[in-house]
């Protein structure tokens, strides 16, 4: 039986990854600063951790029999653009303070195989119509945001590590993860949590407020087709970064739209200023497709299942006012 360390696992895709490698037989150890918010954990073993501190990761390593052979590093401070835009000092603070540490501690206790969640945001801004840009493109760098800034240096960490220290690293870069049991609210959550929130929380032919004008393009990626990407590359001899994500573009006014199909309601839009981040980031994703992986989940397939499961969320309130 492999055993694995998943780092972040009190999170979105942390637990969710969780699940996917109970799926595959493993033994399991989760770590986060926090319990799961929403799903009790299936990890094998948990522990409430601070992975900015060295002497918790080397905590959260230390088996009495034997070491793991995967590392899953998830951990990170981040959110959607409300978030992004208004911590850049946290960002940097704490998810470099964790990537150093987790590599250096994985590499000391000679883990086989490390796996490292980067993003989409190590991508320049594109706009509509632009081609579409390889993992190569990332470079020169030109990230909008110092989240993307801190993903590419903890990239080339991990990728110096492997080729100085013998880790096998494996890197993917997310493109906008959606799906059931993520933030939905609070400031952290990304776009289509909180426009199924606005939607769920709204009376039919109400005005819920969207920041931008709607026409940012994203390729929205659910959560199962992600964590299956993220075992398959982990599986695999690729020791480029990889994107991971759907080829279906979507504007923000089309997850408007499709959230109001998916709920059977009907509302107004008006856009306000906001935090928006990029026009659009359009990736070629040949390299994960060379692995056999494509996205099985459409978005209107996806936000069903995401919308159903807020709706929820929001129906067990005490009182909507508490999340305005």
């Amino acid at each position: 039986m492999k055993k694995a360390l998943v780092c972040g696992a009190g999170g979105f895709i942390g637990g969710h990854l969780v699940k996917k490698l109970k799926r595959e037989g493993y033994w399991i150890r989760g770590v986060d600063i926090k319990h799961h918010e929403f799903s009790p954990t299936q990890a094998d073993e948990f522990l409430l951790l601070d992975l900015r501190e060295k002497q918790n990761c080397i905590a959260a390593l230390t088996l009495p029999d034997g070491g793991f052979d995967e590392v899953y590093q998830l951990a990170a401070d981040m959110g959607g653009m409300g978030f992004i835009s208004s911590a850049e000092c946290e960002i940097m603070r704490n998810s470099a303070l964790i990537n150093n540490h987790m590599i250096t501690t994985a590499s000391d206790f000679s883990v086989p195989r490390y796996f490292f969640s980067s993003s989409a945001c190590v991508y320049r801004n594109m706009q509509p119509g632009e081609s579409p840009l390889s993992e190569d493109d990332a470079y020169p760098a030109l990230p909008d945001n110092e989240y993307g800034w801190e993903k590419l240096y903890a990239e080339r960490m991990a990728l110096a590590f492997m080729r100085n220290r013998g880790i096998e690293v494996r890197i993917a870069r997310f493109q906008n993860c959606y799906g059931p049991e993520g933030t939905w609210v609070g400031g952290r959550e990304k776009a289509p949590a909180a426009i199924c929130r606005k939607i769920a929380q709204a009376e039919d032919d109400s005005t819920i407020e969207v920041w931008g004008d709607g026409s940012a393009i994203r390729a929205y990626t659910y959560v199962d087709d992600l964590v299956d990407g993220i075992y398959i590359l982990t599986q695999s001899n690729v020791r480029e970064p990889v994107t991971i994500g759907s080829s279906e573009l979507v504007t923000v006014d089309q997850l408007v739209t499709t959230a109001m199909q998916v709920s059977g309601k009907k509302v107004q839009v008006k856009h306000v200023e906001g935090p928006v981040g990029v026009q659009a980031r359009i990736l070629d994703k040949s390299r994960i497709h060379s692995l056999g992986w494509v996205a099985k989940y459409t978005f209107a397939e996806g936000l069903a299942p995401t919308y159903a499961w807020i709706d929820d969320q929001v129906k067990q309130s005490e009182s909507l006012h508490v999340y305005e």
